[in-house]
């Protein structure tokens, strides 16, 4: 029996464009992962690492042209979105760079040998190294900057793992267009070009979880898609981690006090967030807390405006579309719950953005509006008008966890309901904003993409310069003679790195 073929397909029209690749057989996975497990040590340098990472930046921003090109052909984000998200994805491959150039990831300790303590301290002396093989699957939403060149790759590369990417079905010209610049960048900067493969195909992506040389998983999508990966990586002979980000409804709460001090602002800034991208941001704030009365009304009256005025979209492809209207339309259909812009369905290929209404005291307690408080991937949200905090409080007693929560909280006066409020929000995500909008994720330092199940699987951020540390585990050497010790932790610190030393900065 012949491999399927894998095809490269345009939303905009449901039609095939081309024959990309074929599905991997379980034979070429093994294969492939065990090519990336031999290339290991190519890596352990963290010059020639710095240097490949630059070096993929690079090449990703001459090859820029064609990779968008491709791109918009296969997820109709448009050239603009995409233009955006290469100059990200570069960025951030600089960024990791920089992070392998300082050092500090490694979180080098160095307690010397102290007979007087009780019990007596040998020599003692920590670091970080690299996994091994690490497995990426690609998110749909974000071709670049969370698919092969994305920050999971880069990551994991950075703390020199060979990474295997199991692509999106959703792009993959694009997905073979950047690993052959990743491959060429390996090339160019002396390392193996299996330092980074591609894999096609459904059945490929279970066989990767399972291979016993992979050592640790990297996944953004879906609840049901990432569970399944995220169980069979515990069920192996021997579990491994897993880092999925799975799914996020990203609350909003209003307190009275700021709709009545700007309830247009914040109608047109939530218009604007919730239709970003078509809707397909995983920050989509997806769920509202707006109070009852003039203010509240005012607000979605603004609300209202702005999403009229958005026009029609594609989402990224047609499985999706029918998702979306199949679930507007559940939610719609519910009880008590009006949608003064209706979402759903605007033609054979295209989405309308809206958003629903519905009662706070409707979702306080179990039932079947419970649907209202799950994700729903595209350009709809879901207003709750609350009577009371109190109200609020219930209602944010019963969210999953997200990716972000948003207050938005008035700037003129004193608010009596910020920090209560703040206070009940910081337990349900990884990013708490204050009288800002969640879609647009930073790459720094101190960011943290991620938050608590389902959000993601893990306690660790997918963005920013701490993702790398996903892919490593301790070692600490206890009496070893310099000679027999890694450079990294050597009496004279040859390569120069940051590090503690009997308790203080050395």
């Amino acid at each position: 029996m012949s491999a399927a073929p894998v095809w490269s397909v345009d939303p905009r029209t449901g039609n095939p464009r081309e024959q990309v690749a074929v599905e991997a057989t379980a034979e070429e996975v093994d294969r492939v992962v065990r090519a990336a497990h031999a290339v290991r040590d190519a890596l352990a340098d963290r010059t020639a690492r710095a240097a490949f990472l630059r070096t993929a930046a690079e090449l990703l921003e001459e090859s820029g042209e064609h990779i968008i090109e491709a791109a918009d052909a296969e997820t109709a984000l448009g050239p603009a979105r995409l233009t955006g998200e290469l100059a990200r994805t570069a960025a951030q491959l600089r960024s990791f760079a920089e992070v392998v150039d300082e050092g500090a990831f490694l979180d080098v300790h160095i307690d010397h040998e102290d007979g007087s303590r009780t019990p007596p301290w040998p020599d003692l002396r920590r670091c970080k190294i690299p996994l091994g093989v690490v497995a990426v699957y690609a998110a749909s939403n974000f071709p670049l900057a969370f698919s092969v060149p994305g920050g999971d790759t880069a990551s994991a590369l950075a703390a020199g793992c060979p990474v295997v990417v199991k692509a999106h079905p959703d792009h993959p010209a694009t997905s073979e267009l950047c690993a052959s610049v990743l491959r060429r960048a390996a090339a160019r900067t002396g390392l193996p070009e299996n330092v980074l493969t591609v894999v096609h195909g459904f059945d490929a992506g279970v066989e990767l979880i399972r291979h016993p040389l992979v050592s640790a998983a990297g996944f953004t999508g879906s609840v049901r898609g990432g569970r399944a990966l995220f169980d069979a990586a515990a069920a192996r002979p021997a579990p491994i981690p897993f880092h999925g980000e799975l799914g996020s409804l990203n609350p909003v709460v209003v307190t009275g006090a700021a709709a009545a001090e700007r309830a247009g602002e914040i109608g047109t800034g939530l218009g604007g967030s919730m239709t970003l991208g078509v809707g397909q941001f995983c920050t989509k704030p997806g769920f509202v807390l707006v109070p009852e009365g003039a203010a509240g009304d005012q607000l979605l009256k603004t609300l209202t405006e702005t999403v009229s005025s958005t026009g029609s979209g594609v989402l990224l492809d047609h499985r999706m579309r029918d998702a979306f209207v199949a679930g507007v339309r559940e939610r719609a259909a519910l009880p008590d719950v009006d949608a003064p812009v209706t979402p759903g369905a605007a033609g054979e290929h295209t989405v309308s953005a809206g958003f629903l209404t519905v009662p706070a005291a409707r979702l306080t307690a179990k039932g079947p509006h419970d649907a209202l408080l799950e994700e729903c991937f595209g350009p709809v949200t879901v207003i709750a008008r609350y009577a009371s905090v109190d109200e609020i409080a219930a209602v944010l007693a019963r969210l999953p966890g997200n990716l972000t929560a948003t207050l938005q909280a008035a700037t003129e006066d004193p608010d009596p309901d910020a920090a209560p409020l703040l206070a009940a929000l910081t337990p349900l995500a990884g990013r708490i904003l204050v009288n800002g909008w969640p879609t647009g994720v930073a790459v720094a330092p101190a960011q943290h993409h991620g938050g608590p199940y389902p959000a993601t699987t893990s306690t660790s951020t997918s963005v920013g310069a701490t993702a790398i540390e996903r892919w490593l585990r301790p070692v600490t050497y206890q009496n070893t003679p310099d000679a027999l010790l890694p450079p990294e932790l050597r009496e004279d610190n040859p390569l120069g790195l940051p590090r503690r030393v009997d308790g203080r900065r050395a």
